[in-house]
């Protein structure tokens, strides 16, 4: 795909070295940004090989609003690393987005806490005001991201229609563009799929703004040396993309939908690569 190719280019030839939260250094550009027509096909990486299976079971388990991983982890350890012993997680994007907190004060002067589900929000909001400007959902919760292991990445997207069809923008205010770009494009491109077809508009565009894209780095003979991704990124600039799969989705409420009801069709790809993840 040239719109991640060019993303991975641009951080590599454009961004500076700098320490990290995790002990490896990074090469960070400050607030990257590409777009995707979704309407060309469904934008799952074509230069690797992408684990389709593990990328739509962490998208039901959002879905699902489900603050544990306990579920999730019969199919990919894709969050072990940062739930606890019992499989709790402080933040789980899914929980956030069905489950809100949202204070309110009642005829007392009281505060009072009622969880909001922001994804039913948004799909009732497009079925009545589909040119809304207010369909935004959050997974930032301050009083959490204080104190979680890992607070939420990607932590705001919203909806905008246009000429009937549906685009989201995602905000990320932390992008590994090796090993988690890849993942959040196709995530939320399967999102904006789902709700589309809930609300019967054709697809637009999904884009994506990154406040800080980085790709780990390590000097040669350094103990981090297994964490540097840039040669495996440098190899994937050596390939040509190739054209994007299909994505199928039963119709059927956003509640009701399983693995099952996905179909993914012709994806092509190259030779995996394999990325250490910095913990």
């Amino acid at each position: 795909m040239k719109q991640y190719l060019d993303l991975v280019r641009l951080v590599l030839n454009e961004g500076v070295r700098k320490p990290s939260r995790t002990g490896v250094d990074t090469i960070s550009y400050f607030a990257a940004f590409y777009k995707v027509d979704l309407s060309e096909g469904f934008p799952l990486l074509t230069t690797k090989k992408i684990e389709w299976k593990s990328l739509l079971h962490e998208v039901l388990w959002y879905l699902s609003g489900e603050n544990h991983i306990r579920n999730l982890r019969k199919h990919t350890k894709i969050w072990d690393a940062w739930a606890d012993e019992n499989g709790n997680l402080e933040t789980a994007y899914g929980y956030y987005w069905r489950h809100f907190p949202s204070a309110e004060k009642d005829e007392k002067g009281n505060w009072q806490v009622k969880e909001i589900d922001q994804i039913k929000y948004v799909i009732d909001e497009l079925k009545r005001k589909p040119y809304s400007r207010r369909l935004v959902v959050s997974a930032w919760e301050p009083g959490n991201a204080t104190k979680s292991k890992l607070p939420p990445c990607h932590y705001s997207f919203a909806f905008n229609v246009s000429s009937g069809k549906l685009n989201c923008h995602l905000t990320q205010r932390s992008g590994d563009i090796a090993l988690g770009i890849p993942f959040n494009l196709a995530a939320y491109s399967i999102l904006t799929q789902i709700i589309a077809q809930e609300v019967g508009l054709e697809l637009g565009s999904f884009a994506h703004t990154i406040i800080d894209a980085h790709i780990y780095v390590a000097d040669k003979g350094s103990p981090m040396e297994k964490y540097d991704h840039r040669e495996g990124l440098l190899e994937q600039l050596k390939r040509e993309p190739l054209p994007l799969p299909k994505l199928k989705i039963a119709k059927k409420p956003i509640d009701e939908l399983t693995f099952e009801d996905f179909e993914l069709n012709d994806y092509k790809y190259h030779d995996k690569i394999r990325f250490e993840v910095a913990v």
